[in-house]
């Protein structure tokens, strides 16, 4: 193997330990101490304060952008009908606004059609973050979060939120009415679903480098209902690497089939020496035709 081919499987493990992340878990601590039997109750109240400070360490020096994520557990957004629960037509042109087919429960709102209809806008995640080092407030960059493709075609410039979250039942954030879909990039980036239980979705970013040692303060507005299904919230700060964010899969994937290739390499080349294959001497001749 020449030298500037180096395995790719080192390569894919290196990078990914240059990426530094730091992350909270937060659904529980940001409980009130009276309400950790009825979390159900304390996230439905809309009069409960719901927020709640907390302190990230940063482990080593974070280079800009830092990329701001949170992470939710349990959460199946690979569900067929939840992620059905949508009219793509609808997101995108405005004569399209009372399709609401494939939408139900979430459809109407008041006899009037909902944009944007459906389960998947319906649960937008909600919860926020602001960020400050000591005295010092980090800004967060919201803007480019989401994908071109998403803003330039799958989101009308001229769709606006009619009726979101005036049902009898509120499932996550609220839209900006006055703000077509094709700006509003958290509403973007949450209705890309996630194939696993398990997901990160970008929230901003701060463009400004951290040193090791320093300590972030958190304000969080806990909003999001992650109680009544048990599931899971955490807020990460990640640098990114050549592959992304932080993940050893690949690098992994790599070792074990290269593990792989070798050891049936290894067992075919045994099997070769230790039960060879007969050759005749001499080839044998067919009968004689006349």
């Amino acid at each position: 193997m020449k030298k500037r081919n180096k395995p790719r499987c080192l390569g894919c493990t290196a990078i990914s330990n240059k990426v530094v992340e730091v992350s909270d878990r937060y659904e529980t601590a940001c409980l009130p101490e009276n309400m950790h039997n009825n979390p159900v109750a304390y996230i439905q109240n809309p009069s409960q304060d719901k927020s709640c400070t907390r302190v990230l360490k940063v482990p080593k020096d974070m280079k800009k952008p830092i990329y701001i994520y949170y992470q939710l557990d349990r959460f199946y957004q690979n569900h067929r009908w939840y992620a059905r629960s949508r009219n793509i037509r609808q997101l995108k042109d405005p004569k399209s606004a009372k399709d609401t087919r494939r939408c139900k429960p979430e459809a109407t709102a008041n006899g009037s059609p909902v944009v944007p209809c459906g389960l998947v806008a319906w649960s937008l995640f909600n919860d926020t973050y602001s960020f400050a080092r000591g005295n010092e407030t980090l800004a967060v960059n919201k803007r480019g979060i989401s994908w071109r493709s998403e803003r330039d075609h799958l989101f009308g410039r001229h769709v606006y939120p009619r009726n979101f979250q005036s049902g009898g039942l509120i499932g996550g954030g609220a839209l900006d009415p006055s703000k077509p879909l094709s700006e509003q990039e958290d509403l973007m980036v949450w209705m890309r679903t996630a194939a696993l239980p398990t997901f990160r979705k970008l929230y901003g970013r701060i463009e400004v480098d951290l040193r090791a040692g320093e300590v972030v303060t958190v304000a969080v507005q806990n909003r999001y209902n992650t109680y009544s299904f048990g599931g899971r919230k955490a807020v990460v700060l990640s640098t990114a690497g050549a592959l992304g964010g932080r993940s050893s899969f690949l690098g992994r994937a790599y070792l074990a089939g290269g593990a792989a290739c070798l050891g049936l390499a290894l067992l075919l080349t045994l099997l070769g020496l230790l039960v060879p294959t007969p050759v005749d001497e001499e080839p044998r001749l067919g009968p004689a035709r006349r």
